[in-house]
């Protein structure tokens, strides 16, 4: 089915008197979720991610007295369930006896392909979209980008302080907080932003922000430091299925599959069949996959100004 869909062509008519469909399909847009989550598969109902709080700092050791033992408990659980997402169409009878099958199915099936896609990019997209709304939240309580995410050692936040659209002074913020992260136990952690995400209405000025030669938006003479420091790695990336224009993230270089990730159940499967009660052919496709985050230190964001 990829194959047919990337194609792009319309089928030509091969009966006289026929037309094909006007125009062509439309060009897709690359695969955008894969941008923001580790992906992997699955062959369980539901995913939970656990987190480990590790320990805590160590004290002093007293002359004749045992040491102290910590112990390594169970932080946030983060459960996801699996859901299916299905889409079908119909070949009529009447079609099918004109011996139009071959016209209409192929053009069904690409349109199929396509909304079956666009579903994913979608789902994948609504976590980033919900992300400052109170009325998701995660396995914590609070929403995925938050001031107060609880821990062993007290609130933290991966929400930028003071909520600003994308500026040069912003991002540095941002980075700056993320350079300052520390695990549930409050000790020091090497987390590193990775790429920026933004709505394609920031995608000019994000570019603008990073990839000037010095310092952007001034007159002095200075380089410009997210550059010079490849502040982004994974470079910068544009989502058209973000909601608001304001909005922008940054992911880190948390371990991989424990903050954003996406789970496949059931890859994308096309069958047919046939109505006994009308003799008209039905198609359809089916997938099931989540998209979730566990552990918050995997994404930081502001909701714009």
């Amino acid at each position: 089915m990829a194959g047919v869909i990337a194609s792009g062509n319309h089928p030509k008519s091969q009966w006289p008197g026929v037309k094909a469909p006007w125009g062509r399909q439309y060009n897709e847009h690359k695969e955008e979720f894969t941008d923001l989550y580790d992906m992997d598969t699955s062959k369980r109902p539901y995913e939970e991610l656990v987190e480990l709080t590790g320990f805590g700092l160590a004290p002093v050791k007293h002359e004749g007295r045992s040491v102290h033992f910590d112990t390594e408990s169970q932080g946030v659980v983060s459960r996801a369930i699996h859901i299916v997402y299905g889409l079908g169409y119909i070949v009529t009878k009447e079609e099918l006896d004109d011996n139009l099958y071959p016209i209409v199915s192929k053009r069904r099936v690409m349109a199929l392909a396509f909304s079956m896609r666009q579903t994913k990019e979608h789902v994948a997209a609504n976590p980033y979209n919900r992300a400052f709304n109170s009325d998701y939240t995660g396995g914590d309580g609070v929403e995925m980008i938050s001031l107060l995410h609880a821990t062993k050692s007290g609130s933290q936040s991966n929400h930028l302080t003071i909520a600003a659209d994308i500026s040069e002074a912003a991002i540095e913020d941002l980075i700056i907080q993320i350079m300052g992260a520390t695990n549930s136990r409050g000790l020091k952690i090497n987390l590193m932003p990775q790429s920026l995400h933004v709505h394609r209405t920031d995608w000019f000025e994000a570019n603008r922000i990073y990839k000037s030669v010095l310092q952007n938006d001034t007159a002095n003479n200075a380089i410009n430091v997210l550059r010079t420091t490849n502040a982004f790695p994974k470079g910068i990336k544009v989502n058209h299925y973000f909601s608001d224009p304001d909005a922008f993230f940054i992911r880190t270089n948390i371990p991989g599959k424990t903050g954003m990730v996406g789970y496949i159940r059931t890859p994308i499967a096309f069958t047919k069949d046939k109505d006994f009660g009308t003799d008209n052919a039905l198609a359809k496709a089916t997938e099931r996959y989540i998209f979730t985050w566990g552990d918050f230190r995997g994404l930081y964001g502001s909701p714009g100004g």
